[in-house]
């Protein structure tokens, strides 16, 4: 092995354990936050609210700062806070009017409005679906659990299966480093976790519960690509600096912010009435 091979070689192997400790912290916060519900969850979403506005400013409106992201900010933790009072509708009403009047400044300054309409559904809806689904009496519990396990498998069999195996590019215009292989191991993940949640379940169709984790799958991989576009359009590596190993909050929540929208959807289209049989329970 050569120098320069050595010397990447430690370089990952360093960046690994840089990843894997800062999971190790941040992890069991989530979790616990999941786990308590209520205020606890919503504070948890609160602080990434803020956090994900920042850095979406950075990537769409030119400049991560207090000033750029101050509305987008607010509408979200408006929207939040509906949202915890089990009013959705308003909760959507209220990201629906922070756009509208961020575009009406942006008009009225002479500036483009398509980054306006894609940092306000990008920061506001997800966290808007994880109040309503975690919310489910029955099952709300459950499938936040169950979405936080599979984009997480996703991400590290994907990893790991690119790394070890390497392969075709999906899409080495937008991001070099993701794999065929990768995504075939993400979704080996994604089914393992839905194959244990169907046991722990006992109810509905294992094979609606796999075909279901293969989609979201390919939903993750499109959310961490369309926030790879945003970051190289924006000519950063990271869209911040903020989780050691892993870059930005947006770094490491570009998946779910797809996946949760994605669940969403699912429980709209199965059972609106309760969101979390909706997306895990088919007949």
């Amino acid at each position: 092995m050569t120098d320069t091979a050595g010397e990447i070689a430690a370089s990952r192997t360093g960046d690994l354990k840089i990843r894997i400790a800062s999971a190790a912290v941040l992890a069991p916060l989530v979790l616990a936050a999941v786990w308590f519900g209520g205020w606890f969850f919503a504070g948890l979403l609160a602080i990434a609210a803020v956090l994900m506005a920042r850095e979406t400013a950075g990537l769409l409106f030119g400049e991560a700062s207090l000033r750029k992201s101050a509305l987008l900010a607010i509408t979200a933790l408006v929207a939040l806070a509906f949202a915890v009072a089990g009013l959705t509708t308003a909760a959507l009403a209220a990201g629906a009017a922070g756009l509208a009047f961020a575009l009406a400044a942006r008009s009225w300054t002479g500036q483009p409005l398509w980054p306006a309409l894609i940092a306000y559904p990008y920061v506001v809806l997800p966290l808007v679906a994880l109040i309503w689904l975690r919310a489910d009496p029955a099952l709300g519990l459950t499938v936040i659990f169950w979405l936080l396990a599979t984009v997480w498998a996703i991400d590290i069999f994907a990893y790991f299966a690119g790394r070890f195996i390497g392969g075709p590019k999906l899409a080495p215009k937008i991001s070099p480093k993701k794999t065929w292989a990768g995504l075939i191991g993400g979704m080996g993940g994604a089914i393992a976790v839905a194959v244990a949640t169907w046991m722990w379940l006992g109810a509905g169709s294992l094979l609606a519960l796999i075909a279901i984790a293969i989609v979201l799958t390919v939903v993750e991989q499109a959310g961490d690509f369309a926030e790879s576009a945003l970051k190289r359009r924006a000519g950063v590596k990271d869209s911040g600096t903020l989780i050691p190993g892993h870059g930005g909050i947006l770094d490491r929540v570009d998946g779910l912010v797809a996946v949760a929208l994605g669940a969403a959807l699912l429980a709209l289209m199965n059972d609106a009435a309760s969101p979390a049989a909706g997306v895990l329970i088919w007949p």
